[in-house]
């Protein structure tokens, strides 16, 4: 499937109802994320309002498929949040061709690397319910997917493990930190 890349802003306001559909669905798994009332459409508002923000959607004609947004962080570092993929056509490269997208507009603005956090507070990896005090650094070398978890979606895309956030979610529910520098070192 190969859809068509939009800015955010050109989107209708049923497609931006259904941004925060997909935004609720394909997060639905992780129950801190967007499940309460109207998080999901202040979230997807955040990104027509906040000039740090930026998103672009992929359409297949008028129905959008996914979403990618991006938050100017750093001068030369983007945060990638979130990507969110329609679960009824997700590992159909929708989510590869958003951040393909996203990585081409963050080097045309001379952004070095992009980064994110992806979650574990569902058990998808091994590091799931487990104390990682103390060499949390240590840690990185033996994580592995347990259940469909993301991180190894980003890691075929060039993405690598650089840090992680013990607890971030509660007790044994880390946050993995991972990035992608965009442009040759000096």
């Amino acid at each position: 499937m190969t859809p068509r890349i939009v800015p955010f802003e050109t989107l209708t306001p049923g497609q931006r109802a259904e941004a925060a559909r997909i935004l609720r669905e394909a997060f639905a798994h992780m129950p801190s994320a967007y499940g309460g009332p109207g998080e999901a459409e202040d979230e997807v508002a955040t990104f027509f309002a906040d000039p740090e923000r930026e998103a672009f959607g992929a359409l297949d004609g008028d129905r959008l498929l996914g979403w990618i947004g991006r938050v100017a962080a750093y001068s030369h570092a983007w945060e990638l949040h979130p990507l969110v993929v329609d679960p009824s056509v997700q590992r159909r490269g929708v989510g590869a061709a958003l951040v393909s997208a996203l990585e081409g507009d963050a080097a045309a603005h001379g952004v070095l690397t992009l980064y994110l956090g992806t979650d574990d507070d569902f058990g998808g990896t091994n590091l799931f319910g487990r104390d990682l005090f103390p060499d949390v650094a240590g840690k990185i070398a033996g994580l592995a997917p347990t259940r469909g978890h993301p991180f190894a979606f980003y890691r075929r895309l060039g993405y690598e493990v650089v840090g992680l956030v013990p607890d971030a979610n509660g007790p044994g529910r880390p946050d993995i930190l991972m990035a992608k520098r965009l442009a040759p070192s000096r």
